[in-house]
């Protein structure tokens, strides 16, 4: 007999066929640096055009996580690319740098090139969303490495900043400095694996206030990317935001210290945004603590900036015109030693009307 890859479980001509799907995908995300097609063995940028003076190059990776459990029970597979292309690209944002091109990691037991494909479609969504270009990315079919049907992602974007604008500014930070909360567009990919502890059926009508008519519709939703709304406002010169913090796994208390300095202490007021439907139903089917929510999801706030007591209204409302929907939810104060970085004041309620755009 006569063996071939295809008998291991590997099917050479369905990548093939996925690969030529996915090329006018990737050639609408093209920008000024990126016009290969895809198809070798590297993918080639060239920085020469782009203006820089003095860049530095800043690289992030990510996955979904267990969001893809769900996505792969519901058979729902359009939103997760904009998700992966989310956690890579507003991670490297918060340093202050704008993306430049995205590789994707797929792997599967078996690939199903539909699937496979909406997957992708998905990634170059993301990459559109954040003006950066999908360039490459990899394949890859495992024969008893996953379950039918399963597969796994992972993402890696690239970006680019000057020298002088690299974020966060520790060294102007200050007390009385503003911290304003940029509202995320639900669960973002963070906690899932506490979700389906508690939720097993996804296909209900979601239990709390909701526009979507199903729960896995809700809990899908795409997180938001945050690139084209900052990023204007990063680059100007002198620019007035000093650090930004992008709320994944860890939420407030473990994401804020990572771009304050040792002296200083956020004080976050709970009252001041408007807590989603769907985070106080989790909290409350599940008897999660307070603490426990805070350090689990983002409970509606996706990223977070600071800036000066000065300059906070014109942020917000630039940030608001730019399609944010901004709230004031704290300031910087002096921290004594041995004390939290993160402090939280009030508790949940009806918060003060948000900034609108003028």
């Amino acid at each position: 007999m006569k063996a071939t890859y295809k008998d291991a479980g590997v099917d050479i001509d369905a990548g093939d066929e996925l690969v030529q799907a996915i090329k006018p995908l990737c050639r609408s995300t093209q920008r000024l640096g990126a016009d290969t097609a895809i198809g070798g063995f590297g993918s080639l940028f060239d920085l020469k055009g782009l203006g820089y003076k003095d860049p530095l190059l800043v690289a992030g990776t990510d996955g979904v996580g267990t969001k893809l459990r769900v996505a792969i029970l519901t058979e729902l597979h359009d939103t997760v690319g904009i998700d992966l292309v989310a956690m890579s690209v507003n991670d490297i944002l918060v340093q202050g740098a704008e993306p430049l091109f995205f590789l994707d990691y797929y792997a599967t037991g078996k690939l199903d090139v539909a699937s496979a494909t909406t997957v992708i479609k998905g990634i170059a969504e993301g990459c559109r969303q954040s003006g950066c270009a999908l360039i490459g990315g990899e394949t890859a079919e495992m024969p008893s490495m996953y379950a039918p049907g399963d597969y796994d992602l992972a993402g890696f974007a690239v970006g680019i900043v000057e020298r002088d604008q690299v974020l966060p500014r520790l060294n102007s930070m200050k007390e009385g400095d503003v911290i304003l909360g940029l509202a995320s567009s639900g669960i973002h990919s963070n906690g899932f694996s506490l979700i389906r502890h508690l939720v097993t059926d996804f296909l209900q009508a979601p239990p709390f206030q909701s526009e979507k008519s199903r729960l896995c519709d809700e809990l899908l939703t795409p997180t938001r990317i945050y690139v084209k709304s900052l990023l204007p406002i990063i680059k100007q010169v002198d620019s007035p935001i000093k650090g930004l913090a992008h709320i994944t796994g860890g939420g407030l208390p473990e994401n804020l210290p990572r771009i304050l300095p040792p002296h200083l202490q956020a004080t976050i007021n709970l009252s001041s945004w408007e807590v989603p439907p769907v985070f106080q139903w989790l909290q409350t089917i599940g008897s999660i603590s307070q603490n426990e929510l805070l350090r689990t999801f983002n409970c509606g706030i996706g990223m977070v900036v600071i800036c000066s007591q000065e300059m906070a209204n014109s942020v917000a409302l630039s940030l608001a015109k730019n399609g944010e929907k901004v709230y004031s939810i704290g300031v910087l104060s002096s921290r004594e030693v041995e004390t939290a970085p993160v402090v939280f004041t009030n508790s949940w309620g009806v918060p003060s009307l948000h900034y609108q755009a003028p």
